[in-house]
């Protein structure tokens, strides 16, 4: 089946709505098409336009269509969070979907902070807060849908408490599948331990979406030896250019052609920061490395 192969502001550096280290919106989607990347994701909400007519026109002009929006939330925390979390969503979700977007990817919140490693809650979840998590995404899952069509996918992520395959199992046999889907990063997966290939193999229902992503095995070494957050492991080069690191990537473009389903497949190469010429020349040939590869 196919997979609709795009790419996302975090592959030109950009984490942020706004910050002068990182490149401009407008280079970016210029950049992007340039590389062969129909797909986009909208990055942080603010990044680019928010206007759905202003952004809409553009990435008219540059042949350019968004496969979802991201957000982060901390449904752990229980009902108190959740107006506040929902306004959040709300708006991303609006933009996503008056731009022809599908998915809202759900990354739930750091336990300690990316950049200073400052531990701002236990790594660990009690039972009533993994309780919280559990309702707390079906509902946002299910509001998603019915509000604005859109499909909930949720990203196991570094740092958070939903990245390595016991939580990620876990998480995924505690859900309701109609209204909590996965999105697999590879890259974060195997930067927690997990295995990509075995989880598409166990778990294939249950992926919605797919960000690929490597890992230089090396730099994680150092980074999990030294206890290293995740901001200080990306300024390391811990996520590196395909296929120079892990897990290989056929092998899973492969197992995820054979779920059946059309799915798509954002490339993601953390680089913050990095310097503004970097992400082009890497972009132009993932880009034709997933090419030869089917993808």
């Amino acid at each position: 089946m196919t997979l609709r192969v795009g790419s996302a502001p975090c592959s030109w550096g950009v984490w942020f709505p706004d910050d002068p280290r990182q490149t401009p919106w407008s280079r970016f989607l210029d950049e992007v098409a340039e590389a062969g990347y129909p797909w986009i994701e909208l990055g942080p909400f603010g990044y680019l336009p928010t206007d759905p007519a202003v952004l809409a026109d553009e990435l008219a002009r540059r042949e350019l269509r968004v496969s979802a929006g991201t957000v982060f939330t901390a449904l752990h925390r229980g009902p108190a969070v959740w107006d506040a979390t929902w306004e959040e969503v709300r708006r991303v979700a609006a933009l996503t979907r008056a731009t022809g977007g599908e998915h809202l990817v759900v990354i739930p919140e750091f336990w300690r902070d990316p950049a200073s490693g400052e531990r701002l809650e236990s790594g660990r979840l009690g039972p009533q807060q993994f309780a919280n998590l559990i309702s707390g995404s079906e509902r946002l899952g299910e509001r998603l849908r019915d509000d604005f069509g859109l499909r909930m996918v949720v990203h196991p992520h570094a740092d958070t408490h939903v990245g390595d395959e016991e939580t990620v199992t876990r998480f995924l046999d505690a859900t309701d599948a109609d209204s909590v889907s996965l999105c697999l990063d590879t890259g974060h997966y195997a930067y927690c331990g997990g295995d990509s290939l075995r989880l598409i193999e166990t778990y294939g229902e249950r992926i919605g979406y797919l960000h690929l992503k490597q890992v230089d095995p090396a730099i994680l070494a150092e980074v999990t030896a030294q206890q290293l957050p995740f901001g200080t492991a990306v300024r390391r080069g811990v996520m590196t250019e395909p296929p120079n690191g892990v897990p290989e990537l056929p092998p899973i473009l492969a197992a995820a052609r054979g779920l059946g389903v059309e799915l798509f497949a954002i490339v993601e190469q953390d680089m913050y920061p990095c310097p503004p010429d970097q992400p082009l020349p890497i972009a132009r040939r993932t880009r034709q490395y997933l090419k030869s590869h089917s993808a």
